[in-house]
C-alpha cells in the first residue's frame, strides 16, 4: 500500500543519532566533526562509490570533470534562453568525497565581502570574521600560517608540484599587463594575478574524504559510512524529521534518525530530495502528484552559478595534455616521474594559474576571475583537438542572475530540471564582454604569445556587439552552482542561520545550496567551511 507524508511509518530497519544525506565536501566535513563526540552515533549515505584507486588520488584526474558518467552525476541544464537555447553542463561529483574527487582542487575561500553580504542578507552569524576562523581550523597549508592559515587541520593545501613552465609565463604576461602579483589569493586582498593553491598533499588529491572521512573510517565505532545508497525522501512524524527512506541493495530500507536528518546533497540534489519528500513550492509538488508536508516556496529557487568564457590556444609545447604521438612519448615519461617523485605534469590540477581582476573602477573588488589550463579543453571535452594547447577561462564573480531546481518526476533517480537562467539579468553579460576584453589582452602578452601558435573561435570578434554573440554562443558554467535552499529570514529562506529547515523540526541542510549569495571563487573550500561550521550547530544542540 502506497504511503502518504502522514501514515504511519513502518518499523525502522536500523537507527543512528544523526544520519547525513551525502559524502561531498559539506558532508564529509560535518560527519567528520560530529563523529569526534563518542556520544554521536552517526552515519553517512553516500549514492557513489568510495574511489580509493588512482581516480581518486592522481591530480590530473580532475579529467573526470569532463562529460562522461564515470563517478560524476554528468547533469544538463535545460535550454537557456541567454545561451541561445543551449543546454548548460553540470557535473556533480558521484563518490565518497563529492565534487572534490572530481575538480581541479583550487583553493580559495572569496572575498570578505561576500560573507559580509551573507550577514546583510540575514544570514546572522556568517560574515567573514564569523567564518575565517572555521576555514583556519580545517586548513593544513604547507606554506602560509598565521594569522589567516591553518596549519594542523585535516584539509592539506599545498603549492603545486607540476613544475610547469607555464607558471612563470604567466606571472611575466601579467607584470606585462599592469597587472599585480598576488601570492594568496586567500590573504588579506584577492586582487591580482598569480598561481593557485590546491588541495593536494605530496602530489597527491586530498579530497574531503581523505580529509574529513577516511582516517576515521573502521576507527570511530560511532561512524558509519555507506556507499552506493540512494535516498529516495525524507520521512516525516508529523513536522518531524525521524529518518529517511532508502534503496540499497535493490532493496527499500527505512532508517531512523534520532536526533536529525542532514541533507548535504549538494545544490542540486537538496533541493531536489526536499520537494520529494513534500517540501517546497506547494503548487510544483501537487503538479507532479506528491502530497505537500510543507509549503516552502523557496526551496530550489535562488540558483546561482558563475558564468564562463574559455578562450583556446593551439601550442607545439609539450608542457600541455595533448593528443600527439610526441606527447603520447611525453606522457610516458611524465607517468614515470610522477610514480618516482610524485611531481611534473599529472602532479598539475590543470587549472594551475589565473586570479582575480576588476572590469572598471567603479568595482570596488574583484568582479571576474580567470583559470588557465594547461590543456587545449572545449565544450568541456566534447569536442576533441589533435594537438596540443592551453585554454583560459574568465568568468562573473558576483552575477545577478537567478534560476532554479525543480523536479522533473516525483522518482529519485531521476535528474532535476536545473535552470541556472544565465545572463538573464541585463547587468551580466557586459561584464563578461569587460572581461573577455581583459583576459585576450592578458593572453596576447609577449610572454604568452611566445607559446601559442593560433588562436581559436576568438581571433575574429573585436567590437562589443561580436564578443557579446560568442559569449552567448559558447558560453557555459565553470561548475560553482549554489543558493538553492538559501539561508536567511525573508520569505524565501529554506533554512535560518543554524542551518535549519524553516518550519520543520529535526532537519537541516549543510552545503552550497544555503549559500544566500555566491562567493567570488571556486565553492569547494567554503563548502566544508559550512560543514565545519554546522558540526558545532549540531554538537552544541544535542549538548543543551
Amino acid at each position: 500500500m502506497a504511503l502518504t507524508l502522514n501514515s504511519p511509518l513502518p518499523p525502522f530497519d536500523e537507527t543512528h543519532d544523526v544520519i547525513v544525506v551525502g559524502g561531498g565536501s559539506a558532508g564529509s566535513a560535518l560527519a567528520g566533526r560530529l563523529s569526534e563526540d563518542p556520544d554521536l552515533q552517526v552515519l553517512v549515505l553516500e549514492a557513489g562509490a568510495d574511489v580509493t584507486n588512482w581516480l581518486g588520488t592522481v591530480p590530473a584526474g580532475a579529467v573526470l570533470m569532463v562529460p562522461t558518467k564515470l563517478h560524476n552525476y554528468g547533469f544538463e541544464t535545460v535550454p537557456q534562453p541567454g545561451l541561445n537555447g543551449r543546454r548548460g553542463y553540470v557535473p556533480r561529483g558521484k563518490m565518497l568525497g563529492g565534487s572534490s574527487g572530481i575538480n581541479a582542487m583550487v583553493y580559495l575561500r572569496g572575498q570578505r565581502e561576500d560573507y559580509d553580504g551573507w550577514a546583510a542578507q540575514g544570514a546572522t552569524g556568517w560574515a567573514w570574521d564569523d567564518v575565517l576562523p572555521y576555514f583556519i581550523r580545517s586548513e593544513a597549508n604547507e606554506r602560509l600560517g598565521a594569522p589567516l592559515h591553518g596549519q594542523d587541520g585535516p584539509l592539506h593545501v599545498s603549492d603545486l608540484r607540476s613544475d610547469n613552465p607555464f607558471q612563470q609565463r604567466w606571472l611575466d604576461a601579467a607584470r606585462q599587463c599592469g597587472h599585480a602579483i598576488n601570492t594568496d589569493f586567500n590573504g588579506e586582498t584577492q586582487e591580482g594575478l598569480g598561481l593557485y593553491q590546491t588541495t593536494q598533499h605530496l602530489g597527491e588529491r586530498w579530497s574531503a574524504a581523505r580529509a574529513y572521512l577516511r582516517p576515521h573510517m573502521g576507527v570511530r565505532a560511532n561512524l558509519q559510512v555507506r556507499c552506493e545508497v540512494q535516498v529516495q525522501r525524507v520521512l516525516f512524524e508529523g513536522r518531524r524529521a525521524v529518518g529517511v527512506e532508502v534503496r540499497e541493495g535493490g532493496l527499500l530500507r527505512r532508517l531512523r534518525a534520532r536526533r536529525e536528518v542532514v541533507l548535504a546533497a549538494g545544490a542540486i540534489q537538496s533541493p531536489q530530495l526536499l520537494m520529494l519528500s513534500g517540501v517546497g513550492p506547494a503548487a510544483h509538488l501537487q503538479a507532479l502528484g506528491l502530497p505537500v508536508l510543507h509549503h516552502l516556496p523557496g526551496v530550489g529557487a535562488n540558483l546561482q552559478d558563475h558564468p564562463d568564457f574559455v578562450f583556446g590556444f593551439e601550442s607545439d609545447d609539450l608542457n600541455t595534455l595533448g593528443i600527439s604521438l610526441a606527447g603520447s612519448a611525453q606522457f610516458a615519461r611524465d607517468v614515470a616521474r610522477y610514480r618516482r617523485e610524485r611531481r611534473g605534469l599529472l602532479a598539475g590540477n590543470i587549472a594551475e594559474a589565473g586570479g582575480f581582476l576588476r572590469t572598471s573602477p567603479a568595482h570596488t573588488t574583484p568582479n571576474i576571475q580567470l583559470h588557465l589550463l594547461v590543456a587545449l579543453v572545449e565544450n568541456h571535452a566534447r569536442r576533441l583537438h589533435w594537438g596540443h594547447g592551453i585554454t583560459c577561462h574568465v568568468c562573473v564573480l558576483r552575477p545577478k542572475s537567478r534560476g532554479s531546481v525543480r523536479l522533473a518526476s516525483p522518482r529519485a533517480g531521476d535528474a532535476p530540471l536545473i535552470d541556472p537562467a544565465f545572463f538573464q539579468h541585463p547587468d551580466d553579460l557586459p561584464q563578461l564582454v569587460e572581461g573577455y576584453k581583459l583576459t585576450r589582452k592578458l593572453m596576447h602578452a609577449p610572454a604568452l604569445k611566445a607559446h601559442w601558435t593560433r588562436e581559436l573561435w576568438t581571433a575574429e570578434a573585436q567590437t562589443d556587439d561580436e564578443i557579446e554573440a560568442l559569449i552567448r554562443a559558447r558560453a557555459d558554467t565553470i561548475y560553482h552552482p549554489v543558493g538553492s535552499c538559501k539561508m536567511g529570514q525573508d520569505d524565501m529562506a529554506v533554512v535560518d542561520p543554524a542551518l535549519r529547515v524553516h518550519g520543520l523540526e529535526g532537519l537541516r541542510v549543510v552545503d552550497a545550496s544555503v549559500m544566500p549569495s555566491l562567493v567570488s571563487g571556486n565553492t569547494n573550500a567554503p563548502a566544508m567551511m559550512i560543514g565545519e561550521r554546522a558540526a558545532e550547530f549540531i554538537r552544541h544542540q544535542s549538548s543543551s
